[in-house]
């Protein structure tokens, strides 16, 4: 069957999300709310020479839902898919914290503006230039990147996550 393009003009097989990609990838981990659990998927991501960068952790009596970034997305994609954890994936975005007095105000005084709600936030084991840096969940991901590209921040992509000099 003949082609209608040639291998020069192939669309290539990764999306336009690739590793420089303005987002984070978070993997929501559900899980039985018993002991060992938590150290079950940890150990399934860490055997790989995967780094975790977040870790947050929500829990009621009968499951907890693990939020973790980690430093390959592709490959703990593949690795999940073949544990019996039940998993969701979603964008997140890193957020180097500014060099300044009130980082974190500075941080969300444009998205409040906007009026865009911030789910939840917790911090990235990353540092560069004595800057830490936190994830953010907001409602409007997009809106949201936007807002903080206008006002000069800094955002982190999973090549910034998988550099040595930052961990």
């Amino acid at each position: 069957m003949p082609s209608s393009y040639d291998d020069d003009n192939a669309v290539a097989p990764m999306t336009m999300r690739g590793r420089d990609w303005p987002c984070l990838r978070q993997f929501c981990v559900f899980m039985e709310n018993r002991v060992g659990r938590l150290h079950e998927l940890l150990k399934q991501i860490e055997q790989h020479d995967i780094r975790i960068f977040a870790l947050s952790i929500v829990d009621s009596v009968d499951f907890a839902v693990a939020r973790v970034l980690v430093s390959d997305s592709d490959r703990v994609r593949e690795i999940l898919s073949l544990t019996n954890f039940t998993v969701i994936e979603n964008d997140i975005l890193g957020v180097e914290l500014p060099d300044e007095a009130d980082p974190f105000s500075t941080i969300f005084r444009p998205l409040v503006a906007a009026e865009f709600n911030i789910s939840y936030t917790y911090p990235l084991l990353y540092r560069r230039s004595r800057r830490g840096a936190i994830a953010i969940y907001v409602d409007n991901i997009d809106g949201a990147r936007q807002i903080l590209l206008d006002q000069g921040q800094h955002l982190l992509t999973e090549n910034d996550l998988q550099s040595d000099e930052f961990f």
